[in-house]
């Protein structure tokens, strides 16, 4: 399992979708994703997406509450920005037993460019038998 998800199995799992079953949210997420490394400061994200501040806050704190989200404060505002590797590990939790546990062909692997935001995925557990 991905250490930097660290799920507490399916309990961890239903509270990270849930943070995005939520259509603000959701947007939020994905304009996070879009931002890449450098991030968005909370009034560009409301402004963007047309969320009222208290609303934004309360979305943003669900986001960083299941680790979804990673926040910066820079002076008087808050820098967020999407933490890919807990989605990767959502992804890895998802799709363990994919295929039987065999290798998977035509399953999409998710691209980013390496940095704090999209760390490196880890190298395959090797199986025995």
């Amino acid at each position: 399992m991905n250490d930097r998800f660290q799920p507490a199995g399916e309990a961890r799992a239903l509270d990270v979708l849930s943070a995005l079953a939520q259509p603000s949210r959701l947007r939020v997420f994905r304009a996070l994703v879009g931002a890449g490394p450098a991030g968005l400061h909370d009034g560009q994200i409301g402004d963007a997406l047309r969320i009222p501040a208290n609303a934004l806050s309360f979305h943003l704190r669900a986001l960083h509450g299941c680790g979804l989200v990673s926040l910066q404060r820079e002076g008087r505002f808050l820098r967020y920005r999407a933490n890919l590797g807990a989605m990767r590990g959502l992804l890895e939790f998802l799709t363990e037993n994919c295929c039987g546990g065999e290798p998977c062909d035509g399953v999409a692997e998710i691209r980013c460019a390496e940095s704090a935001a999209c760390p490196p995925p880890p190298a395959p557990a090797v199986r025995r038998r």
